[in-house]
């Protein structure tokens, strides 16, 4: 993939930056980031956007956290892309504790030797969309795996591939989280809060389209957005068997560990999507404490994240984008 060699930061190049940036994922696609520009340091700001939270869902703002690390990993793509390097600062001011990162334009002097192409993944970008549909069950091949994990650990994260047992176990607290979230009517409706119907127009949300059915057999606890809204559930259908899941983790978990671990998940989700392989979150485990403890790696210090679920199968619908512009909430949005 050849780069395009720009010298300047124009109005071209400033909405390629950002409509990669917007392209990342997000817990229930609430975009909870702001983006500012310098010119004269050729500086990129990613702010955190408190109007988009989770109370309940994501009381400590480690999800907002996670989604923004995917924004600036895109944004530092789409720099590459056209042709500077970029350098990122995260956390960059304890004066600011909204401002997340800095991703400065410099002039590139050739790619680092010790980290993948960050140009490479850059049509990877418009390919990535989360797939709530069934997969075949096709393993994906070790080699793709390896890239996966490889891409993790770029960024300072980790993935871990559980084997049989280990993939029930995760699936199970899963499940168990689930069952909570249902039982917690509050926990329910602030997720409906960012589910949008066609005629909503919102740039925010996750569409109806976008939310796929419930596993027929009940082995693979998919987020059931609808709740009592049974007139917006579709039929149900039988999953893969064989899931394949990847969970990922960092050995600690402070604020920076959370905006690592967010790029390292976006580096993940694009090199799947260069294979042609797709992915959704499974989160609803890490949003309790007891359940995300019970997630850990046995004998490693481990900070678990989410986990991903991977495999070949029909193409997610696309779900929309805010651009740059002023924030557009879903009615009732905190």
């Amino acid at each position: 993939m050849q780069t395009r060699q720009t010298t300047q930061i124009d109005a071209t190049a400033l909405e390629t930056l950002l409509a990669a940036a917007v392209a990342a994922p997000s817990i229930h696609n609430t975009q909870p980031w702001r983006f500012g520009m310098d010119p004269g340091t050729r500086t990129v700001t990613v702010r955190l956007d408190r109007r988009r939270s989770l109370p309940l869902t994501d009381p400590d703002r480690r999800a907002q956290y996670l989604s923004v690390g995917t924004a600036v990993l895109n944004l530092r793509v789409a720099v590459a892309h056209l042709g500077w390097e970029p350098v990122v600062r995260l956390l960059p001011d304890h004066r600011d504790p909204d401002l997340l990162a800095t991703v400065r334009l410099v002039t590139a002097a050739g790619d680092p030797p010790d980290l993948p192409d960050h140009a490479s993944l850059y049509p990877a970008i418009a390919r990535r969309h989360t797939s709530r549909l069934p997969f075949t069950g096709r393993p994906v091949p070790e080699p793709v795996l390896a890239e996966m994990a490889a891409a993790a650990r770029a960024e300072g994260a980790r993935l871990y591939f559980p084997d049989f047992g280990g993939t029930r176990r995760l699936l199970r607290l899963t499940a168990a989280a689930e069952d909570r979230n249902r039982a917690f009517p509050d926990r329910a409706a602030e997720a409906r809060t960012w589910v949008t119907t066609p005629d909503a127009h919102s740039r925010y949300g996750i569409p109806v389209t976008a939310l796929g059915p419930q596993d027929a057999a009940g082995r693979m606890p998919m987020r059931d957005f609808t709740g009592p809204l049974r007139a917006l559930r579709l039929p149900r259908l039988p999953f893969e068997r064989h899931v394949q899941l990847a969970l990922l983790w960092t050995a600690r978990d402070r604020a920076e560990d959370w905006l690592r671990a967010g790029q390292g998940l976006e580096r993940v989700l694009l090199t799947a999507a260069a294979h042609g392989v797709r992915t959704s979150m499974l989160h609803q485990a890490m949003e309790w404490p007891d359940l995300r403890a019970a997630a850990r790696l046995p004998q490693r210090r481990c900070s678990p994240h989410l986990l991903v679920r991977f495999g070949y199968g029909p193409e997610g619908a696309p779900s929309p984008r805010a651009g740059t512009h002023a924030p557009d909430l879903p009615e009732g949005a905190p």
